[in-house]
């Protein structure tokens, strides 16, 4: 039996790595964001970037110059969008920011954003919420660190930081999807931040099938009925293909 023989609810749970072949790239990696400048961690943190007007001037150039902007889907986006047009997977519960599953032509209704989008800018005092590009032409046109315009309020990108609550109706979709998959399938992530990562504890504890496909070894290997090892772009079209 193939790794995704016989789902019929498949819940596909993606991180960063997916999208490294689109040119994005991930956090932990060899080349990882975080490994190559640790300092851009502070970026991420809430309390660092609260504190610290510097930080967020920084943060805000990152938006500016972040690869989503210009990234297309590769072949592992259109491989999880042949995957729900024959029907069989439920929903994509991923961590990633970038909006690529959408771009590659993913139902955006199955497409739950647990860790937000980058697309959005969230005040962090009242919530008013407006678009990403609308703060940044205020950068470009000499605002380093933009308030909000409705209280004056700090603003963030609408992801979450380190030190930030998940929003609770999107943990409870995610949760939810993992409770009643007959098979859940890890890309491309660590599994090593919660409460992203205890999805796969869910869905195995429910009866579902886990595969886990990723470069390194997670904390979850052990659970998992299959772990891949294979490059995502090439590994991931051929598991959907012999499905």
């Amino acid at each position: 039996m193939t790794q995704l023989s016989g789902a019929r609810r498949i819940v596909a749970l993606t991180g960063a790595g997916i999208s490294t072949d689109s040119g994005i790239p991930d956090f932990r990696g060899p080349n990882g964001v975080w490994t190559r400048d640790p300092e851009a961690a502070k970026l991420v943190t809430l309390d660092a970037y609260l504190a610290d007007p510097a930080v967020r001037q920084r943060a805000w150039r990152n938006r500016r110059d972040h690869p989503a902007w210009s990234a297309e889907p590769n072949a592992a986006h259109h491989a999880l969008v042949e995957l729900e047009r024959a029907g069989r997977l439920h929903a994509i519960v991923t961590q990633n920011i970038d909006g690529l599953h959408q771009r590659a032509g993913s139902d955006p209704d199955r497409v739950i954003e647990i860790h937000g989008t980058i697309f959005a800018v969230e005040c962090l005092t009242c919530g008013e919420r407006t678009t990403m590009a609308a703060a940044l032409e205020r950068v470009a046109a000499g605002e380093p660190d933009p308030a909000c315009r409705c209280c004056g309020g700090i603003l963030k990108s609408a992801t979450i930081s380190f030190g930030q609550r998940l929003d609770p109706a999107t943990l409870r979709r995610a949760v939810a999807a993992a409770a009643t998959a007959d098979l859940l399938l890890a890309v491309g992530t660590s599994l090593s931040v919660q409460p992203a990562a205890g999805l796969v504890e869910v869905a195995a504890r429910a009866g579902a099938r886990v595969v886990i496909v990723n470069a390194s070894p997670t904390p979850y290997d052990e659970l998992a009925d299959t772990v891949v090892r294979e490059p995502i772009g090439t590994v991931l079209p051929a598991l959907v293909s012999a499905a």
